[in-house]
């Protein structure tokens, strides 16, 4: 059991390890601490592709919506395709259904209708610049299927623009590959 383990100096000791262990000792347990960190965070995507990814579910959402809106109308095959594509993420498949995303969406298109709404759509968005580059060109991908429904106007061009910028992605090549 995890409960019977101690600390020391920074390093989770086993019981029945040495009571007032060695610098040297301390140095050979931190070793493994790498190995333990790893486990630690695969157990956590792994949680968190069930729960649910509440930030990867608003850039999603976000960046549809703001597409959505850049031409001035809110088309409902638009929606469709958003919401379908934010559901082809098998971390937010598993952990939000399709009701759940569509008022998410709508949350999104709301606020998108006022600048100040669209940058905090951004803001959701650039939530995840950090994570796996799969991730982040999935979003832009959402954003893309969405702007290309009667071909992406100059206006929808300049929101993924935005969006690419605050995902760290590559528009271009992108809006290519998915075109």
């Amino acid at each position: 059991s995890l409960a019977r383990w101690r600390v020391c100096a920074g390093v989770a000791l086993p019981p029945g390890a040495v009571r007032n262990p060695s610098p040297t000792y301390l140095a050979q347990q931190r070793i493994s601490m790498p190995f333990i960190q790893d486990l630690l965070a695969r157990f956590r995507q792994t949680v968190t592709a069930y729960a649910g990814d509440d930030a990867l579910m608003q850039a999603g959402v976000s960046a549809a919506a703001n597409v959505i809106v850049a031409d001035g109308e809110v088309a409902g095959d638009e929606m469709e395709t958003a919401l379908a594509g934010v559901l082809a993420s098998p971390i937010l498949e598993k952990g939000y259904d399709v009701l759940m995303l569509d008022e998410a969406l709508h949350e999104a298109i709301g606020r998108a209708g006022t600048r100040a709404g669209r940058a905090e759509n951004l803001r959701r968005v650039a939530a995840i610049a950090g994570r796996p580059v799969e991730q982040r060109e999935g979003v832009f991908r959402v954003a893309v299927e969405v702007a290309d429904h009667d071909g992406i106007a100059v206006i929808e061009r300049a929101a993924l623009s935005e969006i690419a910028a605050a995902l760290h992605v590559d528009a271009d090549a992108l809006v290519k590959a998915v075109a």
